[in-house]
Parts: structure tokens; C-alpha cells; sequence
């Protein structure tokens, strides 16, 4: 498929997803909302592909939403339009396949909630995140939801209500970022990542993230009996069975997927 503000390249079982608006930091505008979901489900249908690294080009991972495209909207335009802004925090939640995102520079707003919305992320050291709209009088809505499963309700409210820019390693600290590095190492590093995630059952994998979304909604007593349905079932694929033949004879596992 071709795109205009996105790039999808392949490497081996790694996919990669470049927001590719370098000019205005990569800022989402409906366009690049529309092309981010559609390229994240092309990677997730590429069964070549068992983890996805989404990154930004040029001077910042993602600014947030371009602003431009706040004016002369009805309710109904606009509604439609803010579930465009929202839609990939559903899309990599539904996603079985791990999502890293690998950030630099400026990560804010609707930037800063894509970093949180995906599973892992990585960050150099002049990575800068923030919750900053309530500082031009609106306020992170949709990067509310995946920043309060990622910090919780005392250091998310803080982000979104005072529009406070933090550093990588603040970042790091609260549980935003798994790891900070250098930012000549940032893209080999989130490489890394994926290729030790890739090496993994992708069965295990799959159903270990699909499970751990799922569970994340459900009471206690029955996640726990949810989770013990999807191990049963795991437990008796022929993946499984190999994982453990592998480890028993010290040799490396063949994937077989079944």
C-alpha cells in the first residue's frame, strides 16, 4: 500500500512504521491518523512479522495533533475526527503482536499518548514527553487512557493537568519508558528489542499480550480463571510442546506457529 506520512519497512520478522510528517514534527493530522491504523494492520496481517517498532522522522517522535485542523468543524465532523485522533490506542491494544516505540526528541500530547499506548518504549536521552494541551486551554483526552494504565492516577493527573514537560530519565523513573539510551544508539537498541521479541514463540507471544489486554478489564478471581483457560490452551500447542523439547535438549526451538 502506498502512504504519504507514513513509511512501513520490513527487516527479517521486525516490521517498522516511520511517522513520516518531519516538517511539522510529525504532528497527526487526519491523514496521517488514517495511514498510522491501516499501516500497523498491515503489519499485523504480514504473518512474516512477529514485533512492530513505531518511530518518528526527523527532529521529534510525534508533537501531538496539528492544530490546524481544529478550526471550522461541526460537533458531528468533530467527533468523527477526535475518534481518528484516538483510533490507534485501540489498534496496537488489539494487536497480538508487540509494538515498541522508539522516541526521540519531542513526544507530546497525542505524541506522548502514543508512546504510552504502546507496549514497550524506548527512549534516547533527549527524549521529552508531556501531556501539554492543557496549556493552550483543551486537555489530553484521548492520552488520558493510556497514560493512566501505564503511571496511574497521581503521576498521570499531574502530567495532564499541569502540562509539565519531563526528561527520558523522569520518563524512565515513573514507568513511561523501559529504557533510556543514547540517541545514537536509540534505533539499534529498539532493533534489538524486537529481534529478542521476534526469537520468541510467536504463539506465546501472541496470545501472552492478547491475554494481558484482556485480563486487564475483568475482576480478579475471574482473570485469573481466564488466564488459566488461555495457559491450558497454549499448553497444548505443538510450539509449546517444542519450547520445551528445545529446553530439555539445549539445542534452539524451531517455530512451526501451530
Amino acid at each position: 500500500m502506498a502512504y504519504q506520512t507514513i513509511i512501513v519497512e520490513r527487516k527479517e520478522h521486525v516490521g517498522m512504521l516511520t511517522l513520516n510528517r518531519p516538517q511539522q514534527l510529525n504532528t497527526f493530522n487526519t491523514q496521517l491518523a488514517i495511514e498510522l491504523n491501516d499501516g500497523l494492520r498491515e503489519l499485523e496481517n504480514d504473518r512474516r512479522v512477529r514485533a512492530v517498532i513505531i518511530k518518528g522522522a526527523g527532529r521529534a517522535f510525534c508533537a501531538g495533533i496539528d492544530l490546524h485542523e481544529l478550526s471550522r468543524k461541526s460537533a458531528l465532523e468533530m467527533r468523527h475526527w477526535v475518534s481518528l485522533m484516538d483510533a490507534h490506542n485501540v489498534t496496537i491494544a488489539n494487536m497480538t503482536k508487540p509494538v515498541i516505540a522508539a522516541v526521540h526528541g519531542a513526544a507530546v500530547a497525542n505524541g506522548c499518548g502514543l508512546a504510552a499506548a504502546c507496549d514497550l518504549t524506548i527512549a534516547s536521552e533527549d527524549a521529552r514527553f508531556g501531556t501539554t494541551a492543557i496549556n493552550v486551554g483543551l486537555y489530553c483526552f484521548g492520552p488520558s487512557a493510556p497514560l493512566s494504565r501505564c503511571l496511574g492516577k497521581k503521576k498521570s493527573l499531574e502530567l495532564l493537568l499541569t502540562g509539565d514537560i519531563i526528561d527520558a530519565k523522569e520518563a524512565e523513573r515513573i514507568g513511561l519508558v523501559n529504557k533510556v539510551v543514547a540517541q545514537e544508539k536509540l534505533e539499534e537498541t529498539a532493533m534489538e528489542l524486537a529481534q529478542k521479541l521476534a526469537a520468541k514463540s510467536p504463539i506465546a507471544l501472541q496470545m501472552g499480550k492478547s491475554s494481558f489486554y484482556k485480563m486487564s478489564d475483568m475482576a480478579y478471581e475471574k482473570a485469573l480463571a481466564y488466564l488459566g483457560e488461555v495457559f491450558t490452551v497454549l499448553s497444548t500447542t505443538e510450539d509449546a510442546k517444542e519450547g520445551i523439547a528445545a529446553f530439555l535438549d539445549k539445542r534452539q526451538p524451531e517455530w512451526k506457529e501451530r
